[in-house]
């Protein structure tokens, strides 16, 4: 049965790569996704590093493997090219936790505030915001806002409570939170550092505080992917998804990354149920049937293009 499974990989490799040159298509995949799309990938990265990359690219075809917001997100930079998602369904807490009515009720309470979204959230809201900033470009982008401006902070409350501290500045911030990066236990995290005295816990700004408290290092995926090829420590705890060690294991083979554990034993709440509903079957599907595809109205397109567009040139 393995054989016959591995046969099957096989193929459906071979398959993606001639329906990639046949549509002069680039597939760009997130580092949360499962390793064998990150291995077929094109590109893999952060959500900044994808957006960018969306940006620049010329193939005709966009394959998204990552989340919905991600491959709207693309569209909204390549309204002329065919962009394309495995699973459609394929959502996130962050996105849906914020819907938008209930955003522009937000920002029709505080008028006098920039609103700096979190890219994690649907084009209708990162149609009513003033700048969209991604984990790795937060800091930077809050730290160029005058002082004397307030600013709206949405949707991930983990990450603007921990921009508060780095920044000095007051948000307000949405009540909204990853279930990934929520469900870390700090009890089993503190019963690993003991087991590993020697281990570095580097951890996701959208953590809980008392988990970034203990962290000796934070920062988005692709920072925390740097910060383990560049430390000399060989044991690292990461408390962020699962997905990422797939790319620590290839950078630094000799070191060891031992998965943050959630607080329920019974679930892979480590792991985002949403990213992992792309497979590479489906890949190969919506790269067959062109199909899904990312649809926008294109006011809203035009937008959420503009605080996307503020994002790039202040990061």
């Amino acid at each position: 049965m393995e054989l016959i499974k591995k046969e099957i990989e096989i193929n459906l490799e071979d398959e993606i790569l001639k329906l990639k040159k046949e549509l002069n298509a680039v597939i760009l995949a997130h580092y949360y996704q499962e390793s064998e799309i990150q291995d077929i990938a094109d590109f893999v990265g952060d959500s900044l590093e994808l957006a960018k990359k969306a940006k620049s690219t010329s193939a005709d075809v966009i394959v998204f493997a990552g989340v919905h917001f991600m491959a709207e997100t693309a569209k909204i930079l390549n309204p002329e090219k065919l962009v394309l998602l495995p699973d459609l369904d394929a959502g996130c807490s962050l996105a849906e936790g914020c819907p938008k009515e209930e955003f522009k009720s937000f920002r029709e309470k505080h008028p006098d505030h920039l609103a700096i979204t979190y890219i994690n959230c649907s084009a209708n809201v990162k149609a009513l915001s003033d700048i969209i900033c991604t984990s790795s470009s937060a800091e930077k982008i809050i730290n160029k806002i005058p002082l004397d401006q307030k600013i709206l902070f949405s949707p991930d409350r983990n990450l603007g409570k921990y921009l508060i501290k780095k920044t000095g500045r007051e948000m307000l911030l949405w009540d909204g939170s990853c279930i990934v990066h929520e469900t870390f236990s700090e009890r089993k995290i503190i019963d690993l550092k003991i087991k590993y005295p020697d281990a570095k816990l580097i951890s996701h700004p959208e953590c809980e505080e008392p988990i970034l408290m203990h962290s000796d290092f934070i920062g988005s995926t692709s920072k925390l992917l740097s910060f383990v090829q560049e430390d000399s420590s060989l044991q690292f705890i990461v408390a962020t998804e699962t997905g990422i060690i797939h790319q620590m294991k290839k950078a630094a083979p000799e070191k060891e990354f031992i998965p943050a554990p959630p607080e329920d034993d019974t679930c892979s709440c480590n792991e985002c149920p949403f990213m992992k509903m792309n497979t590479l079957e489906k890949l190969y599907l919506c790269m067959k049937n062109k199909y899904p595809e990312i649809v926008m109205d294109e006011k809203i397109r035009k937008k959420a293009l503009l605080p996307i567009e503020r994002m790039l040139e202040m990061s």
